[in-house]
Formats: C-alpha cells, structure tokens, sequence
C-alpha cells in the first residue's frame, strides 16, 4: 500500500484568491491563465510571482512575443505589490522573443530548459504562450507538435518541482482542442465583459486537481493595489450560530418600539424599513446600531446614501473608532452583489458583529453594474439567506413612494423576504404633515397593530401615542371619525 502524498498548497498573494483555490495554488502544479486581451492576465500572474517569489523560493518569467520586459515593467510597477529590490534577486525576466520568432517549439523548450537549469527557479512563468504557437504555424518547417511541446515542458517542469504558469490568449472554442487545456493541472480563466458605461470582470477556477474550488463565475476588480477577487458565498456556507433565530430579542434603542414589536426584533431577523424620503429611515437604522454598541454587539453599515453632517453620523464614525462599528466603503462604481456581501461577510467575521445595516436598497441597486441589476431581486435573496446565516440581525431601508391608492413596500417585491416590516409615512392633520408608523409585521410574533405619531429631535426618533378617532390614516388625508350621537 502506497503512502498518501500530502499536495502542499502556496499563498498566492492575491486577495480572495486562496479562498476560490480551497487553500492557494498548490505546490509543483502545471497551470493556465487564460482570458481575452485586457482582462488582467498578466496583472495576475505577476501579483502571483510577487506574492509567492522569496530569495529561498526564486522565480523566473519569460515573455515571449506579447510585451518586451521593459515596457512591461514600466506599467506594472504602478501596482503596490510591484518590488524593484526583488528584480534579479528573487524575481529573473528572461525575453524569449527571438526563440519565438524561429517558430521552431523545439527552440523555445531548448531555451527555457537552459534557463530553468542554470538558475533552479521554484516558480516558472510564460506569457504569452499563446504567442509561441502563433509564430510555429507560419514556420514550414516545424517538425515538433504544439502537443509535443506542451507533454514535454509539462514533464520536464514538473520533474524540476516547479510551479509553473502559462499564459496566454484563448477562447472557450479551444478548450476542447488544445492540448494545453488538457495537460494543465490548473486553469484559471478571465473574462471582462462591457455593458453600456461599465466594465464588469470576472475569474473562474475551471478546473485545479486535487483541490476542492469554488465553482462559478467570481467578481474581481483592478485597483492601484492589483487583483481583489471577491468569492461568491454560497448559501449555507458563512459561519453559522449555535442560537436559533429568535431565540433572544434586539432593542432598536428607541422607546416604545420595542414595545411596538412585542419585545424587540427577534435575533437572526431580517427586517425592512420603508418609508419616502426624509421620514426617519437612516436616523432608525442608526440607532439600531449605537444601541447594540451599547449592549456589547458590533455592527456593520454598508451605507450607498450621502452621510449628512449631522451628530448622527458623528456617533456612528465615533463607533468606528472604538472599533465597535465597520462602514463598508461603497464609494466606487460598477460594483456586484457577490463584492458587496463579501465585504460585509469579512466585516462580520472580523468584528464578530450581530448587527447588519444596509441603508439603502435603492441607492445599492444604483450602485450595481447594469449587468448585475437584472438579477437583483434572486440576488438579494441570496444575501439575506447568507447574513441571516450567519445569526447577524439584518435591517434595510427601502423608499417607498409616497402612493396614497396603493400600498407597496418596495419597488422590487422583496417585502416577503424579511421576516419584519416597519412602515414610516407622511399624513396631513390640521394643515400640518405629520409621520406616522407602524409595524406592519414580525414573522411568528405578537405585535402591535397601531399606527403611532413620532417626531424626530436631536436624540433620534420619540414615538408618540396612537391615534384613536381618525379613519384613513393611510390615505394620507384622514379624517376625524363622526361619533355616534345616537338616538
């Protein structure tokens, strides 16, 4: 009976990446990157080469036809994991172009075979492979295969216990053809794809031996830093609580509501606050938030409205600070839903936080790539089902029109996913707008029917009594109720 081989796995430097490989790239691998020009291909491979080259673990990358190394130094080095000290020390460019343009395969391996003896890399990279095929086919006297030389650069790489990468070019038509689709123990594939004024890219491990990945489509964006992928989570898959949902109750940290609710939200809940703009909505969820601080329960905000300057927002960036509250920068354009509820699922784990605030759904839509706004209604769902997962306490906001015939609580029919609601609106009362609120549901609880006035002062919302004696409140012009004189 042989021995169990243990296949050691690397970090790839590459944030989010790891966790799509089941672990990083595994050690002595023979792998593709693959994609269409532009997105990102060798900005990937050289965060990769930078994130696992050391002086003990030496790296060496050939370019081939596609760029010359200078001018691809020129523009990587714009990235913050680019290292000039490690250039000739830990990191070796070797320019194989002319080997490339004999169009002999045979040349090429000679060339990288000479290059790997000599310098005993323990990382290997190629780019463009795909430029070495390229050049063979206007040779007529190329007597070696594409084939041969992909058996035997793959043998002989892998008998020197490299990693190594190839990458290249390609189209999903030539997955089924090339060889080097075939031979490759990975491969990584990367796709950008444009929608009106956004650019939206994505990575797929389509296939890693050995190594049980993420399967699907992942988001990942480019910035001065280099690669951030951004794992799509799958439901089930967050770290789940030893306490079931309702279980305990939350105060919203706002007198009467509690009350209103039968006791507070219920733990593990998800709940939507609707109501038009002004009524009160991120003055609610704020105090949701700098109540839990109180009790000892962290929170996290992924917020996509303008912060007013206003000491509510003051509060919450004192909660920052004292390290009791994370914002989820949302600032930057085209995002997904897999990267915002990423983020959010870090956030989470790091703070160890019970409360979710996402304020608003509107602004969040808003935010999205175009692409990603078709499915925003099942992509939601999914969010919620993996926060609430995760025994966090949700809340949203939602705007809802200030429609008078009708009663909708949101515009993309997703008040059934929530397990409460609470309504904010505006009604007219002696020439004057007031709010009013209620609580429209709370899944498997008690709660109180009445529509209350409330005001909104320096300290937040102070709910007022019910109101008795009026009838079509709703309508946004109740009226007085005539009493029954009687006989």
């Amino acid at each position: 009976m042989t021995e169990k081989v243990t296949i050691r796995c690397l970090p790839t430097g590459v944030p989010g990446l790891d966790e799509l490989l089941g672990g990083g790239i595994p050690e002595y691998s023979f792998n593709l990157i693959a994609g269409s020009p532009g997105c990102g291909k060798t900005t990937l491979a050289h965060q990769m080469m930078f994130g696992l080259a050391t002086l003990e673990r030496k790296a060496i990358y050939f370019t081939v036809l596609g760029e010359p190394p200078l001018k691809m130094l020129r523009y990587q080095q714009q990235f913050s994991f680019f290292d000039f000290e490690r250039i000739n020390a830990s990191v070796h460019f070797v320019n194989m172009a002319e080997e490339a343009m004999s169009g002999k395969f045979d040349v090429v391996l000679a060339r990288i075979v000479a290059e790997v003896e000599a310098s005993s890399p323990a990382l290997v990279f190629v780019d463009s492979f795909r430029s070495v095929n390229e050049a063979a086919k206007d040779n007529p006297k190329q007597t070696s295969s594409l084939q041969q030389l992909v058996q035997k650069l793959g043998m002989r790489l892998t008998g020197w216990q490299t990693t190594s990468f190839l990458i290249g070019e390609y189209s999903l038509a030539e997955s089924d053809t090339n060889p080097v689709f075939t031979v490759a123990d990975g491969l990584l594939w990367l796709t950008q794809s444009v929608h009106r004024n956004s650019m939206v890219r994505k990575l797929q491990v389509m296939k890693m031996r050995g190594r049980a990945q993420i399967p699907g489509l992942h988001t990942f964006r480019i910035s001065d830093e280099g690669i951030r992928v951004f794992p799509r989570v799958i439901l089930g898959g967050g770290e789940s609580t030893d306490t079931p949902p309702g279980e305990s109750r939350l105060s919203m940290g706002v007198p009467l509501l509690d009350e209103m609710l039968g006791g507070g939200l219920p733990s593990g809940y998800s709940m939507l606050i609707a109501g038009p703009a002004g009524s009160g909505k991120t003055i609610l969820t704020t105090s949701f938030l700098m109540e839990g601080a109180r009790v000892g329960e962290n929170g996290v905000i992924a917020s996509f409205e303008k912060r007013p300057r206003q000491s509510h927002s003051r509060k919450l960036d004192e909660l920052v600070e004292a390290g009791q509250l994370a914002i989820i920068d949302t600032r930057a354009l085209d995002l997904s839903i897999d990267e915002t509820l990423y983020e959010l699922t870090v956030q989470i784990e790091r703070l160890k936080a019970k409360r979710v605030v996402i304020d608003s759904l509107s602004g969040f839509e808003l935010a999205l790539a175009p692409t990603f706004r078709e499915d925003f209604r099942e992509s939601l769902y999914r969010m919620v089902s993996v926060l609430t997962g995760m025994g966090v306490t949700v809340l949203m906001t939602s705007e809802m029109e200030d429609r008078y015939n009708d009663l909708r609580f949101s515009p993309y029919g997703n008040a059934f996913l929530t397990d409460a609601i609470i309504m904010l609106r505006y009604v007219e009362i002696g020439s004057r707008l007031e709010r009013v609120m209620a609580v429209v549901k709370v899944r498997a609880s008690m709660h109180s029917r009445e529509l209350r006035r409330f005001e909104i002062d320096k300290d937040g919302i102070v709910i007022g009594d019910a109101m008795p004696g009026y009838e079509g409140l709703l309508s946004g012009q109740p009226k007085l109720q005539e009493r029954d004189s009687g006989p």
